[in-house]
């Protein structure tokens, strides 16, 4: 298992670097953080939660297809339909909040062997890419909330992360 990042770390502030060799070493990765999300019981995991500052991030909704690694994603359109649903984050875990996001994507990116794909998402899937894709930009979902409700989400997240260190 990989060590997931929380909030406070700096690798979750920065822009990930381009994914440019596609060897074992980059299959190893992907394959610890499907193990490292699905320990922690996550839908999405992007390098730069488990320390790795690189474009890439993998998927897994739990619905048949919904299985995948992204690796130099690139959001190419999204629909100007929007919904809202509660989100939260392995980075900040056990803090949640509703977080508007367009309801279609198209998505372009690679796969391990450095092949190009596109695919489009909606619900859930298109969420969960939006959300993880995020994370290679330095966005984190709080990012996209009011100031004030973000304020008062990370302050409740840091008491209790104190009383869970004391």
């Amino acid at each position: 298992m990989l060590d997931i990042y929380t909030l406070g770390e700096e690798v979750l502030r920065e822009n990930a670097g381009k994914v440019t060799v596609f060897d074992n070493a980059l299959a190893i990765l992907v394959d610890a953080m499907f193990d490292t999300m699905a320990e922690a019981d996550g839908i999405g995991l992007a390098a730069p939660q488990v320390g790795v500052s690189k474009r890439l991030f993998v998927v897994d909704t739990r619905r048949p297809g919904e299985k995948m690694a992204f690796i130099n994603p690139e959001i190419i359109e999204t629909s100007q339909e929007v919904c809202s649903r509660e989100e939260g984050c392995l980075s900040i875990p056990g803090m949640y909040y509703d977080i508007v996001r367009p309801s279609e994507i198209t998505v372009q990116a690679q796969d391990l062997n450095g092949k190009a794909f596109i695919t489009r998402a909606s619900g859930m899937l298109a969420r969960v890419i939006q959300h993880e894709n995020d994370h290679l930009n330095g966005v984190l979902f709080i990012d996209r909330m009011e100031e004030e409700s973000r304020a008062k989400l990370v302050a409740a997240y840091q008491r209790r992360n104190k009383r869970k260190k004391t």
